[in-house]
């Protein structure tokens, strides 16, 4: 291929990204095809391409610039953010504070984390929910890209007496694997009153052997922090051209045996994947733990309309069994 059919290419590729909403991807095409052009110095009209290719560029910065200024301003109404809470709360038969958990959960995974960590935090009053609650206030730090703020968070537990030792050891463990995750070394300080370690959240056998029924990991049924964290998982798209990749999704809530992810609206791919009521099989699991493989159910599969991810999809995934 000549360099004029490798520029011809490129501009596709470039054009075709954009229509799809791939601006990153697009933009890097087009940066890509200048740096082609500059280097060739015997190429014809090199000055009318470059200004084509700048005005293109140009168009796309402004497109970046709409949805960064959209993103800037996550927060809704807070009429919205009621009716939010409404629609992706359902009561069933759980207790007052497990659907107040939920109402929060839903909000944070709308992007509305500042009313969310105010909910979260009323819930750190209530035994039953108490260590869950402290867990999402982590993961909301994290999702606003805080690490400061939730390693600040942690602390200010610790000098507290709202939590006894062994929890405090779960919310230690839990930070310092999601910082781990993250590429973030820490060690954390410990309570001043050492208790004997947590028990493990499961019995854990052979590791090539994981098979677990995550619906039989709790202890008590009355509380859900008993239940594995997972912090993402590992699914494989069995359709389309990208079919047998393996794409790794990042848990941004979690409630009891129920995960949420957040897909990005452009990658319809991976959207497909997800149809509610269908059981998907052998993903991959990542605890803080163990890696193990397993099935969900997909519960939910909502359309984001507002806030910093909309666009994008929130998914549900209830893990039924590993």
């Amino acid at each position: 291929m000549n360099i004029v059919e490798k520029i011809k290419a490129l501009l596709k590729e470039a054009e075709l990204y954009h229509s799809m909403g791939l601006l990153d991807e697009a933009m890097g095409k087009y940066k890509k095809t200048m740096e082609l052009i500059q280097g060739s110095e015997q190429l014809k009209s090199r000055t009318n391409l470059v200004a084509g290719i700048s005005k293109k560029i140009n168009v796309l910065e402004k497109d970046i610039h709409k949805i960064e200024a959209a993103a800037d301003k996550p927060e809704v109404s807070a009429k919205v953010q009621d009716l939010i809470k409404k629609l992706f709360t359902a009561p069933e038969d759980k207790d007052q504070d497990t659907v107040a958990l939920d109402g929060a959960i839903a909000l944070a995974k709308f992007g509305q984390h500042e009313r969310a960590l105010l909910e979260f935090k009323e819930l750190l009053a209530k035994d039953s929910v108490r260590v869950v609650a402290a867990k999402n206030i982590i993961r909301c730090h994290m999702a606003n890209t805080s690490v400061d703020a939730a390693v600040d968070q942690y602390e200010q537990w610790l000098s507290s007496d709202l939590f006894v030792p062994g929890e405090l050891n779960k919310l230690r463990f839990f930070l310092e694997s999601i910082l781990k995750k993250e590429g973030i070394e820490k060690e954390l300080p410990t309570s001043e009153i050492q208790a004997a370690p947590p028990e493990p959240t499961i019995e854990m056998p052979e590791i090539e052997e994981a098979k677990i029924e995550v619906l039989a990991i709790k202890k008590d049924e009355d509380h859900d922090d008993e239940v594995l964290d997972i912090n993402s998982i590992g699914i494989t798209l069995d359709s389309g051209p990208r079919k047998g990749e393996i794409v790794e999704l990042d848990v941004s809530f979690q409630s009891g045996n129920v995960i949420s992810l957040l897909i990005t609206g452009t990658d319809t791919d991976l959207i497909e994947l997800f149809n509610v009521g269908e059981t998907l099989h052998n993903i991959q699991f990542y605890s803080p733990i163990a890696m193990f493989g397993g099935s969900g159910i997909v519960d939910t599969k909502t359309h984001i309309e507002s806030g910093p991810r909309r666009g994008d999809y929130s998914i549900d995934l209830k893990v039924v069994s590993t």
